[in-house]
């Protein structure tokens, strides 16, 4: 019986990876590239839901080692922590390896921000619609097609003249 038991047991672990890989299409992974695609271009989902993002490494380091409602509170208010939901789309510009640190960017916040590697995953993750974003849905502008960027730029220069 125990035999059984443990043999049912490795089947079930080893069909683990079958069920993700062909689950992305009914998690809502629409993206016309693959996965390893848009992880070598640098992007990753967000795993954790919290004030884990900011402008400083220093400050990452402050929020996640005191997590205190206090600390957390303070540096929201001084717009030096940024919310960081699961599934969100980011795109990882500098990697600190040492401090186990990424730099990413934020659809809809204009300036850098760092957070812990292990805070982001290469793997489909769900948001809190039950889809997984991608580069098109994110609103993720990417630098490497000056058309997109260059006509991302000239919108926010009509919108800043009067």
């Amino acid at each position: 019986m125990k035999i059984r038991m443990l043999v049912i047991y490795v089947v079930g672990l080893s069909l683990i990876g079958i069920t993700w890989a062909d689950g992305s299409p009914k998690m809502g992974y629409t993206y016309g590239g693959s996965v390893k695609g848009l992880v070598a271009k640098g992007y990753r989902l967000v795993t954790v839901d919290g004030p884990y993002a900011c402008a400083k490494q220093q400050e990452v380091r402050q929020i996640t080692s005191s997590r205190t409602d206090l600390t957390e509170l303070s540096l929201v208010d001084a717009d030096a922590a940024y919310y960081l939901i699961p599934g969100t789309l980011v795109r990882i510009t500098q990697d600190d390896q040492v401090n186990g640190m990424s730099e990413i960017l934020l659809r809809g916040i204009t300036k850098p921000l760092w957070t812990y590697t292990t805070f982001l995953s290469s793997r489909p993750i769900q948001d809190i619609y039950g889809i997984v974003e991608t580069p098109d849905t994110a609103g993720l502008i990417d630098p490497g097609e000056p058309a997109v960027a260059g006509s991302a730029l000239n919108e926010r220069g009509s919108e800043e003249a009067p």
